[in-house]
């Protein structure tokens, strides 16, 4: 087999090339191919550097990660880099692209790093449960000191050239598109001088002066890495890079990488990192499937999810047409959109001009004539059959053949609003969460009659809109909402029996989700969809607004609010459910909280097994997908249907009969036969 790797010699330089595409993943052959060049360089005595270069579109952009968990085949990488860095001979890294996780570690092994300025750096590896595991996390804090590293290595996101260059990372910036001569240049200024060794820099005394430095840093990201073992691990191996000798610090460094590598989070997040990519391809859906331009969009409505909506195309350069029925509606809803945009501007993510460009792609209207010449066109009106099916109707009469007509229904069936128009095959459901130009996840509803194209199209358009798109089946509720149904049942349950609701939040908060569902409902308003009828009561949600407890914006839901909506259990409350349990003839009894997370839980993944069962999902992971994105599942539990197996499929089957709860035939199969999902 040929190697990715080759050589070429300019005079005195070696210049060493990688050309493993796509992303010059560093593979066995990629290792083995640079520990050979480096042998061949230091065997030469008319070789005096060396420059390290990649073809393609990118440096080494990483790991291979289709390598994990397999038995390693040498030389593994901190042995390559190792052989690297001691060399006497000057060695440059050349990088364009990305050079991330290994790719970024290469450079740091290499004696210089020179780069252009489109390029960007970064260890990724905590993204997937990880600490950089080739002596990254001990020769960063040297080169650039433990203040600018734990931002790198605990955050995982790529900085860009120019930063870089200015932390110490990069030595120069060279030209955009004269990388290799530059870099071979720049390596023959330092021939004869003595290379210096990111091993042996001395900038990590900084957290040594400091040592307070690493709390302060774990204070600031508290709230981003609770719950995730890699972020913690990865403050110690950078800490330890200032307490330790630098061969104790990468053993260290193995130490905790081997812990995390061995461990249910990384498994998890690897699991969800191929889930993501897993969820774009639709198996019945040919890969050349010609996709539908959408070079205009059309939204209905310009409320909070309609405004919402628009940005997301906006943002991507995508003009918009946005419909209101009245000229306040529409100028509110604009006006809203104009708001969030310059409060972004406000916050350094986007420049006044981006603003300006941005609503310079949106035309407010109130006639659907307007809409005549879009490609895609998205209803988000109010969630009533009727409503929607007047709408696709004239849509149908007005909008242009070929093009696209998508409702956001969060429950509704797709397939009957899809007959209000002549062309089934065009409609299909586009699910958005609140608020849409921020939620990530896109469920993409395929009705029964959803042309290829028509899928394929949206599926595409949603990466263009940064949003990770799953693909639904036509069912109440579609994925998510039909397994959070469940799991609300539960809730509401329990508060019967006697659990305390704030302790039914706490299970769901110490597992990792962002909320509970009564915080949930204190936030979107417990009035929502109630009667109005303070004398008509049958659930505990009517009688707590039948007393005015409408959630967070009148100060008291099923929790008391301060000014600050800090929230606290309410005896009033406490009390409305005990009468209500009394009334019912409940008896209340003590739940422990191993019962209620069983309960919360288990059901889900019972409901996820159906949606399977009915082919309403296409893979058990995108049903992970969808959780994770859209309903604060958490990322280091891999998703509902990945957490049940690592707990067990028989122990959820046993969980749910001691409960009395419905067992699916499909979950019980499955925990019979291996105890794992497709």
């Amino acid at each position: 087999m040929t190697s990715p790797i080759r050589t070429e010699r300019h005079d005195n330089v070696l210049v060493v090339i990688s050309d493993n595409p796509p992303v010059n993943a560093l593979g066995q052959a990629v290792r083995a191919g640079l520990k050979d060049a480096i042998g061949e360089a230091l065997a030469d005595d008319s070789v005096e550097a060396v420059v390290i270069r990649c073809d393609g579109q990118t440096f080494f952009a990483g790991a291979d990660i289709t390598e994990f968990g397999k038995p390693p085949v040498g030389p593994n990488l901190p042995e390559t880099l190792d052989a690297m860095e001691a060399s006497d001979k000057p060695v440059v890294a050349a990088i364009h692209g990305t050079a991330l996780g290994g790719g970024c570690e290469v450079a740091l092994a290499c004696h210089y790093r020179v780069a252009v300025p489109s390029a960007k750096l970064g260890l990724p590896e905590v993204k997937l449960g990880l600490i950089p595991g080739a002596a990254g996390t001990q020769r960063l804090p040297r080169l650039v000191g433990a203040e600018a590293a734990l931002p790198l290595v605990v955050g995982g996101n790529p900085i860009p050239a120019n930063k870089a260059e200015m932390i110490g990372l990069l030595d120069a910036l060279v030209g955009e598109d004269s990388l290799e001569a530059d870099a071979i240049a720049f390596a023959k200024t330092k021939i004869g001088q003595s290379v210096p060794r990111s091993s042996e820099g001395k900038a990590n005394e900084d957290g040594v002066r400091d040592p307070d430095l690493f709390d302060r840093f774990r204070a600031s990201q508290a709230r981003r890495i609770r719950g995730f073992d890699a972020p913690n691990a990865a403050i110690e191996a950078v800490k330890a890079a200032g307490e330790l000798s630098y061969a104790d610090g990468v053993a260290k460094e193995r130490e905790l990488f081997m812990k995390l590598m061995g461990g249910t989070q990384s498994a998890a997040m690897r699991h969800y990192f191929f889930a993501e990519r897993a969820a774009n391809k639709i198996d019945d859906v040919p890969k050349d499937t010609q996709l539908i331009p959408i070079k205009k969009v059309g939204v209905i409505g310009a409320g909070t999810m309609g405004g919402g909506i628009a940005m997301n195309f906006l943002s991507a350069g995508i003009p918009v047409t946005i419909l209101e029925m009245a000229q306040d509606a529409l100028d509110r809803g604009t006006g809203v959109i104009r708001k969030n945009y310059e409060n972004t501007a406000k916050k350094g993510r986007m420049s006044a001009e981006q603003v300006e460009q941005a609503m310079g792609l949106l035309t407010p209207t109130l006639s659907y004539d307007d809409l005549a010449d879009c490609d895609l066109v998205i209803e988000a009106v109010y969630e009533s059959m009727e409503v929607k099916k007047e709408v696709f109707g004239k849509l149908d009469e007005v909008v242009k053949q070929g093009a696209i007509l998508a409702s956001n229904t969060s429950y509704l069936d797709v397939d009957e609003i899809a007959t209000a128009t002549n062309r089934p095959g065009y409609v299909l459901g586009m699910h958005f969460f609140s608020p849409a130009n921020v939620m990530k996840l896109l469920e993409v509803v395929r009705g029964k009659e959803t042309r290829h194209d028509v899928l394929a199209t949206v599926m595409k358009l949603s990466k263009k809109i940064g949003k990770v798109a799953a693909v639904s089946g036509v069912c109440p509720g579609f994925i998510g909402n039909r397994m959070l149904s469940k799991r609300q049942e539960q809730a509401n349950e329990l508060l019967m029996e006697g659990a305390n609701y704030w302790e039914v939040d706490e299970v769901l908060l110490d597992f990792g989700f962002p909320m509970g569902p009564f915080q949930m409902g204190d936030l979107a308003g417990i009035d929502i969809g109630w009667h109005r009828d303070p004398s008509k009561v049958t659930t505990i949600r009517e009688a707590l607004c039948a007393v005015g407890r409408f959630g967070q914006k009148a100060g008291k839901g099923f929790y008391d609010y301060d000014e600050a909506r800090n929230r606290t259990p309410s005896d009033e409350v406490k009390q409305i459910i005990a009468d209500f349990a009394a009334k019912e003839g409940k008896p209340q009894r003590e739940i422990s909280k191993d019962e209620i997370r069983e309960r919360l839980l288990y059901p889900m993944v019972n409901e996820g097994a159906m949606i399977l069962e009915e082919g309403m999902a296409q893979r058990a992971s995108d049903i992970d997908v969808v959780w994770i994105n859209g309903y604060g599942w958490p990322l280091y539990t891999g998703g509902p249907m990945f957490w049940a197996q690592t707990v067990g499929l028989e122990k959820v089957v046993t969980g749910l009969e001691r409960y009395g709860l419905p067992v699916s035939n499909y979950l019980r199969t499955k925990a019979e036969n291996g105890g794992k999902f497709d």
